[in-house]
């Protein structure tokens, strides 16, 4: 009889040892892989996508294993990505934990709203179409989707983020500025996310312009020609001289003041630069060759940072 206990006990041993290998070994998952577990779905049904997936080698097992060892964790709904190998015990976890796949879109500061438009009209796994958003209704930022979510439904979070970022600055202007509406500091901002790549900069380009607007003197500034070609993407050429003398209500050449509205969407940075710009006499600015730009206060000091910047392009075969 001791015997025969004996012998249960270490069937039973062994038993429970294959059992907790198969919970806490090394899945059969060759590569990473995503499962969907929709609202309302079950353990049961999220074994199911998991074996078709290839995370488990069996649905009933990875069942009965959950029962023994699981307790009564509630999954949860959404897109989860089983790395490479995870075991039962670690999937499991996972969709316990509803640490779902983070799939992201990134509008870069400066992004014309076409080329939103049609970053998120490529993404494969969300549905339905949107309209081209508003120029300079967009936050530049990342933001988190979902599979299956509506490009809608992201293209309003990229908006009302824009709404209460710019609420919010607006909220903390400095007194006696150019810009007298959100909207416009919103187009003055987009032409500053265009014209300076430097973020040290960026308050003195606003300060600049923001000069330029106070003496009526034309802005002059190139990517406001550009956006009524291309709506802001790239032009892939020198300006026209015909262009130049476009009156179109964005070519900031042709007369003075703010264009019709934004020519890209400007991110924090270059909003919060218009609505607090440096404190500066400087109307003119060029390139310095370095990536930045140098300032001057009158022509005559323009013209002479002009020439060096013609110098410095005729040294390395630009001109």
């Amino acid at each position: 009889m001791r015997r025969l206990i004996l012998l249960l006990i270490a069937i039973a041993a062994l038993v429970f040892g294959a059992a907790w290998y198969a919970w806490n070994g090394a899945g059969p998952a060759q590569k990473p892989v995503a499962v969907t577990v929709p609202e309302g779905g079950t353990i049961r049904s999220a074994a199911g996508a998991l074996e078709k997936a290839g995370a488990i080698a069996s649905a009933d097992r990875f069942l009965i294993l959950s029962r023994i060892f699981g307790g009564d964790g509630v999954i949860r709904a959404g897109e989860y990505e089983v790395p490479k190998g995870a075991s039962a015990h670690w999937i499991f976890d996972l969709l316990r934990s509803g640490k779902t796949l983070q799939r992201l879109i990134t509008v870069p500061e400066g992004m014309p709203s076409i080329l939103v438009y049609e970053k998120l009209m490529a993404i494969p796994v969300l549905t339905g179409t949107i309209p081209v958003p508003i120029e300079g209704g967009v936050l530049p930022d990342s933001y988190a989707y979902q599979k299956g979510e509506s490009r809608a439904a992201v293209l309003k979070r990229m908006m009302t983020a824009m709404d209460k970022t710019v609420a919010a600055l607006w909220a903390k202007r400095k007194p006696g500025l150019v810009v007298t509406t959100p909207q416009q500091a919103v187009t003055l901002a987009a032409i500053v996310e265009k014209e300076t790549g430097v973020p040290s900069e960026r308050r003195m380009v606003a300060g600049v312009y923001s000069n330029r607007l106070r003496i009526g003197m034309p802005l002059q500034a190139d990517p406001t020609v550009i956006y009524p070609v291309t709506k802001g993407k790239p032009l892939g050429r020198r300006i026209l001289q015909s262009e130049l003398r476009a009156d179109n209500g964005y070519n900031t050449y042709a007369k003075p003041g703010l264009p019709l509205g934004p020519i890209a969407n400007p991110g924090r940075a270059a909003i919060a630069a218009v609505l607090d710009p440096a404190p500066t006499r400087a109307l003119y600015f060029v390139a310095d060759g370095k990536g930045g730009h140098v300032f001057a206060d009158t022509l005559a000091e323009h013209n002479a940072n002009v020439a060096k910047w013609y110098a410095i392009r005729r040294q390395r075969g630009e001109m």
